[in-house]
């Protein structure tokens, strides 16, 4: 008994760790485009990312989590409780211990295939190779390569819409007010989307895809045309200063703050999904696929995203933002827009893509439609080279982890 509460003890530590390193690197990308265009400052990001992720977290995340995440482990793993709990509490620290690196190195890498390697490492320690399910982690890695070029080529083409259509023309800042509407529509029509068809609070509505196309196209409607004749206003009263880009801050602002909302729904579960795991098996002695999630549970989570955000955002956000090309609010929207149009479309397609390097490849994207000049190769080589050793890394580190944990307790 006592060493049960001893471990549940230390889920809660590695857990909140975890949940840190998710805001400091992963979640911090949803402000990274906002901050490099200049829209909001870094002050600013910290405070609306961290209250957005844990409202996401809290209100979205979900209340029922897989006990092997991705289902690339076989279940069998989890047979003997002790086992199974020694076994999260390895992920978690594994998957932590890489993630701090990265950030320490100011390089955005996922944390889902994180803590995903950290299983693939606890799985090969109790079960060996027969535990892996390949085909599922062959996926995992085949979104290394979906989601960066499928992000890239839709913000490629979305800045060179804004080009043509807008800057190309006579009068731009007219244009823009003119096609607002559309700019905006589109990026509420995926917006809305993605809260009915990716997050967890969308599953549990059981919204058919007809209703949600239908208020999906309604809700894009309606705030293109508002936002509209607000920005109309604005402009009658000169608070404009830097014309068209002044349009798609604003525009900017609404898409990064859905990319913080959504982060925290979605992420949570990568630091809480383990410590639930621990949490029932130290409660009950034993447990199932899956487990449901206390409502204090996805609160600890939120608080240790929000916190890892205000302590250490600012590195990776400097990354995304600044150092691999320059950014002004119309790339900054075109950065989030196929972020969150290449998640949703992977979501409903059944791929495991991660947002951080959906919003890498857009990034990439807009640099690459200026020309290659404009991009810095040097820092993307890096951030691919730690993509490739993210599962690696996290399952050897975590084989070691469990063999040490096996001794002590």
């Amino acid at each position: 008994m006592v060493h049960a509460y001893f471990i549940l003890t230390a889920g809660y530590i590695f857990g909140f760790y975890m949940a840190w390193n998710i805001g400091a690197n992963d979640v911090a990308n949803s402000m990274a485009s906002a901050v490099g265009a200049r829209a909001i400052t870094i002050k600013q990001a910290v405070l609306i990312a961290g209250i957005l992720n844990f409202t996401g977290a809290v209100f979205i995340g979900s209340h029922v989590t897989d006990t092997i995440r991705k289902g690339i482990v076989s279940t069998q793993t989890l047979a003997d409780p002790h086992q199974a709990a020694l076994g999260a509490l390895a992920a978690l620290l594994a998957a932590s211990l890489w993630v701090s690196f990265a950030t320490w190195k100011s390089l955005p890498v996922s944390t889902t295939h994180s803590i995903v390697g950290a299983m693939i490492g606890f799985g090969l320690m109790t079960g060996g190779v027969a535990a892996i399910h390949w085909i599922k982690l062959g996926a995992v890695v085949l979104s290394w390569i979906i989601s960066p070029v499928f992000s890239l080529v839709i913000a490629w083409l979305m800045f060179k819409i804004i080009l043509k259509s807008i800057f190309e023309k006579h009068d731009p800042l007219a244009r823009a007010l003119q096609l607002c509407p559309w700019f905006s529509g589109s990026a509420c029509f995926v917006v809305a989307l993605s809260f009915l068809f990716k997050t967890p609070l969308g599953r549990r509505l059981h919204v058919g895809t007809p209703t949600a196309l239908l208020g999906a196209l309604l809700a894009a409607l309606l705030l293109g045309y508002a936002g509209r004749a607000m920005l109309a206003r604005a402009i009658q009263n000169r608070k404009f200063s830097n014309g068209v880009e002044e349009i798609f801050r604003r525009i900017q602002i609404g898409t990064s703050c859905y990319v913080a909302l959504a982060g925290g729904a979605n992420d949570v579960a990568n630091a809480i999904g383990p410590l639930a795991v621990i949490y029932f098996l130290v409660d009950t002695g034993s447990i199932g696929k899956t487990v449901t999630v206390p409502i204090f549970l996805l609160a600890f989570g939120g608080l240790g995203i929000a916190a890892g955000i205000a302590m250490a955002g600012y590195r990776v956000m400097e990354t995304m933002g600044s150092r691999i090309t320059t950014l002004t609010n119309t790339r900054g929207f075109c950065v989030d827009f196929a972020a969150a149009t290449t998640v949703l479309a992977a979501s409903k397609m059944g791929l495991p893509v991660s947002t951080t390097h959906a919003a890498v490849g857009g990034v990439l994207g807009v640099g690459i439609a200026r020309g290659l000049e404009a991009v810095n190769f040097e820092i993307i080589l890096q951030i691919m080279l730690y993509w490739i050793l993210t599962v690696p890394a996290a399952a050897l580190t975590s084989m070691v982890i469990y063999k040490a944990l096996q001794h002590l307790l």
